[in-house]
């Protein structure tokens, strides 16, 4: 699967990480944008309507805001390292903070450790304030 590794290293010569929400197919539905600051990558969740799990609040669907916690720790890694393919998860926990209202949302990622099979990732999703996050996650991946 070198096709990956290709793009990604001319997506990283461009600086231009729009095109990496294409590698997971459910990135584009949950309208998923990618951008580099700082080395580190921020993922960002456009709102929708179909986002939207209480429509009392409303507030996001949980699942959803556990996919963006996911997408971000996977595009930080394959940011982070080269591979043949984008990594693979182990396993992964959310920890819901407060609920997510009906705006764009954000997340960023660290890689806690990355060794030669396997990256632990930590992730936190925000909408208004970095430090007031909605969502956090810990992630193990299984590198390619």
């Amino acid at each position: 699967m070198s096709g990956f590794r290709e793009t990604f290293q001319l997506m990283k010569q461009a600086n231009d990480f729009s095109g990496l929400p294409l590698a997971v197919p459910y990135a584009k539905f949950l309208g998923i944008g990618v951008a580099v600051q700082d080395s580190r990558v921020i993922t960002t969740m456009a709102y929708a309507d179909k986002l939207i799990g209480n429509t009392t609040l409303p507030a996001l669907h949980g699942g959803t805001i556990a996919a963006l916690l996911e997408l971000a720790a996977l595009f930080q890694i394959a940011y982070e390292i080269e591979t043949e393919a984008m990594p693979k998860t182990i396993t992964i926990t959310i920890d819901y903070m407060r609920s997510g209202a009906a705006r764009d949302t954000y997340a960023r990622a660290w890689a806690t450790r990355i060794g030669r099979r396997v990256a632990n990732v930590r992730a936190e999703a925000w909408q208004d304030d970095p430090a007031k996050p909605i969502a956090a996650a810990n992630a193990n991946f299984l590198l390619a």
